[in-house]
């Protein structure tokens, strides 16, 4: 089983949706593939184990989430070593802290450009991470035939 690893700020939000809905959809594709997020960045501030936003739109697509409750988790040097893929959701974001505090891996992480909540709704960066794994998904599909 290969690993993919999912960086936000907080592994509450975004990364952590992108983790779920690549996992159902690899499931569903019988993709030998498997999803993890984390955090480069961890709030204080965010309350319980997954964005309300996150669970409740998993719960409208008929996605379980159960599973995947637990508290948001910082990324380590382990994480990067043991990930095929390693995707950042927001460049802008997300680099300087690779940079800074990673930069053995500043030439292996991915970058996407999804916004959080203070530049987007829930529905623009939901429908923006769907396109962005529904790519990648379609990209892992392709190499395994």
């Amino acid at each position: 089983m290969k690993r993919v690893l999912f960086l936000c700020s907080g592994n509450y939000y975004r990364s952590r949706f992108a983790e779920i809905f690549f996992n159902w959809n690899a499931e569903q594709h019988g993709l030998p593939w498997r999803a993890e997020s984390r955090g480069l960045a961890l709030d204080s501030r965010n309350s319980g184990p997954l964005s309300r936003h996150t669970s409740a739109n998993l719960a409208a697509r008929g996605i379980s989430w159960a599973e995947y409750l637990r508290s948001p988790l910082p990324v380590t040097e382990a994480d990067f070593a043991a990930a095929n893929r390693v995707i950042a959701v927001k460049a802008a974001e997300h680099r300087p802290i690779v940079d800074a505090q990673f930069p053995g891996w500043r030439d292996v992480v991915e970058y996407w450009h999804v916004h959080d909540l203070d530049c987007a709704t829930p529905a623009e960066t939901f429908a923006q991470l769907e396109q962005e794994i529904t790519q990648l998904l379609a990209g892992l599909s392709a190499k395994a035939a």
